[in-house]
């Protein structure tokens, strides 16, 4: 499964407006919380957003170890959102702290956190 949030009549907002909005947890890479959110991508397969995503999304996933900040890096992506109450591995993590690529939480399913990051995106 997987979702692109891009199109028509969007605004840009700063990851750390979403992470406010949203209330989500701040796990690491708190450096780059003052990153542009540009859309956002939905999935849990590495190679989906790896072929799919842009750079400055800000990517929606339930994977938790260190290959989704690679991925991350590579496609220049705005932060992470680990759904589900998962947290990321202590590598994971520290590779987002290396990176400056936030890694973000919530208790949400992915199809209710996505819908609310489209909603900010898209007003």
């Amino acid at each position: 499964m997987h979702l692109f949030i891009s199109g028509m009549n969007k605004q840009k907002m700063k990851v750390k407006e979403i992470v406010e909005t949203l209330g989500l947890k701040v796990f690491s890479g708190t450096e780059g919380l003052n990153a542009e959110v540009e859309g956002g991508y939905t999935s849990d397969l590495l190679s989906d957003v790896m072929g799919h995503s842009d750079a400055g999304q800000i990517w929606v996933t339930l994977q938790t170890h260190k290959n989704v900040m690679a991925i991350a890096s590579l496609k220049e992506l705005a932060a992470i959102v680990l759904v589900k109450g998962f947290e990321p591995e202590s590598d994971c993590a520290a590779q987002s702290n290396i990176e400056g690529i936030p890694i973000l939480g919530t208790e949400d399913e992915s199809f209710e956190i996505t819908g609310k990051i489209y909603n900010l995106l898209h007003p």
